[in-house]
């Protein structure tokens, strides 16, 4: 086993040579030519790859069944002997099978094993070989070997130098383990770590990854430029810790509890705050990556900032109310107040062609009742644009109306309840949970079948449930995202107003809807 690229003289047998202490790797080539010419230098017989019996009795004398034994491994196993020719190497059969050379063409050639070394790894190996010359410590190391036919063969290499009793290198001895699977296995790997990392670093979702006690390990780019924090500032700390708000935490926790337990996906949105306190409306699609034997498990996030889309739909949705009302006003002020003046012209013409005994008194009678129908039909239009009037008891007059005329117009019990009185101040809020209510009691009613619905505002600390409760067939177990249209927009128009909506069957049959909502004080 030697290491140099060019052919060493032979020479004698001589004592190992002085190695000094080479710090560069001109010193270390040439401690390791020495090596090279001591390899070199004629045996004291046997042939290449031949015994392994030593010419003393302090040389190391291994049985055939020893050597039968090493021919059997899946390795490379060397020995050679320092102060002896290169007749006393051994090689296994093995380096036939990996790099394509016999033994006997392996061992002829002493600088063969060097020049076969990757040229990127030469100068590495050649220090770390010097290194365990000096030192005696084992060199164990991984690098590239040209094989016959060009192939590039990795080994993992773990060699030991041996010392006479006064202290002088006696033999080498080691085994090199082709790994070149792994090292290609590896090389995929990194490939693909590398090709994640920069999906990671470019997406413009936000990725966070979460152990399963909801301390953070992983925090993309896109979190940096959100929140402001850096990876090394939030890295092994819990989220809840760091972005939300004492009453978002709590409810992130309980989400958490979930997320860690269910491997299907869960979609929800949460306030962040970032490191200047400006709030960000973050919607989340969390996915559990479970534990597989050698590692935990993990919590995958993903969320897209939404807080100006937020914004925009606000604006668009109060604009888009604002002309609601406009235009409910304009009906009954206008188009009514205009029908009406027409409906007793109409009366008051009807009531002289009746003095008269005329017969088109009865033409005139079906004009006042025709006018008077559209005038009934524009205030059900009025009605149904500006549903709440703008004082703080709107919402509840609103909701005690709509239930008579449940009643009314299908003929099943429809009650209002409000124990104590729910003050919603703001015309939207006061507006989005009226179309909430009266959704829920048209679905009661077409899809559930009800002949009996309750419709139920209460408040309790700060905050305000509005539920609607039928007792009909109740609804079907299916999917979020299999329900009907109604059902999404009752949803968003919870979400709009900073509150959460669910809807669940009743006992013992039926369907509840209860949409939790924050209460805002009168500015």
């Amino acid at each position: 086993m030697s290491v140099h690229s060019i052919h060493a003289p032979q020479i004698d047998e001589r004592p190992f040579p002085d190695l000094g202490n080479p710090s560069t790797l001109a010193e270390a080539e040439a401690v390791l030519l020495d090596l090279a010419q001591v390899f070199a230098a004629p045996g004291l017989g046997g042939s290449l790859g031949g015994s392994l019996a030593p010419a003393d009795a302090r040389a190391p004398n291994p049985e055939d069944k020893y050597r039968a034994l090493l021919e059997q491994i899946p390795a490379v196993v060397f020995m050679a002997y320092l102060d002896r020719g290169i007749s006393e190497a051994y090689v296994s059969p093995e380096i036939e099978a990996v790099l394509g050379y016999s033994r006997e063409e392996w061992l002829e050639d002493p600088i063969r094993w060097f020049e076969r070394i990757h040229p990127d790894d030469k100068q590495r190996w050649s220090l770390e070989a010097a290194d365990m010359f000096l030192s005696g410590k084992p060199l164990r190391s991984a690098y590239r070997v040209i094989s016959r036919d060009g192939r590039v063969v990795w080994f993992h290499c773990d060699a030991r130098m041996r010392r006479r009793e006064d202290g002088r290198p006696w033999f080498i001895h080691g085994v090199a383990f082709d790994i070149s699977d792994i090292k290609h296995i590896e090389e995929e790997l990194q490939e693909e770590r590398n090709f994640v990392s920069t999906i990671l670093d470019t997406v413009g979702a936000l990725v966070v990854v979460l152990d399963d006690e909801g301390r953070i390990l992983r925090f993309n780019p896109a979190c940096e430029l959100i929140t402001g924090y850096s990876m090394d500032e939030v890295q092994g700390k819990c989220v809840w810790d760091l972005f939300l708000a004492p009453d978002e935490a709590e409810r992130f926790r309980e989400i958490f509890g979930v997320m860690r337990t269910d491997l299907l996906p869960q979609s929800y949105q949460s306030c962040w705050m970032t490191r200047h306190g400006d709030p960000r409306l973050i919607a989340w699609t969390s996915t559990l990556l479970p534990a597989n034997g050698e590692t935990g498990s993990y919590v995958i996030t993903t969320g897209i900032d939404i807080t100006e889309r937020k914004h925009l739909e606000k604006a668009l949705l109060e604009i888009s109310g604002r002309e609601q009302r406009r235009i409910g006003q304009d009906l009954h002020d206008g188009l009514g107040q205009h029908l009406t003046g027409i409906a007793f012209m109409a009366k008051a013409h009807e009531a002289r062609l009746a003095e008269r005994k005329r017969p088109e008194a009865d033409d005139a009678a079906k004009i006042v009742r025709f006018v008077n129908e559209a005038i009934y039909k524009t205030r059900e239009l009025a009605r149904g644009l500006l549903p709440v009037v703008s004082e703080s008891q709107g919402l509840m007059s609103a909701l005690q109306l709509w239930a008579a005329e449940v009643e009314d117009l299908f003929h099943i019990t429809c009650r209002f309840e409000c124990d104590e009185p729910v003050l919603v101040h703001d015309v939207t809020t006061a507006t989005h949970l009226y179309h909430i209510a009266r959704e829920a009691v048209n679905n009661a009613i077409k899809h559930g079948e009800s002949r009996s619905i309750l419709i139920q505002l209460s408040e309790a600390q700060g905050r305000g449930t509005l539920l609607v409760k039928d007792d009909g067939c109740g609804i079907p177990e299916v999917p979020e995202s299999n329900q009907g249209m109604g059902l999404h927009i009752m949803h968003y128009r919870a979400g709009m107003i900073g509150g959460s909506l669910e809807v669940r069957c009743g006992a013992p049959r039926g369907t509840v809807v209860v949409c939790n909502f924050p209460l805002k004080d009168e500015e």
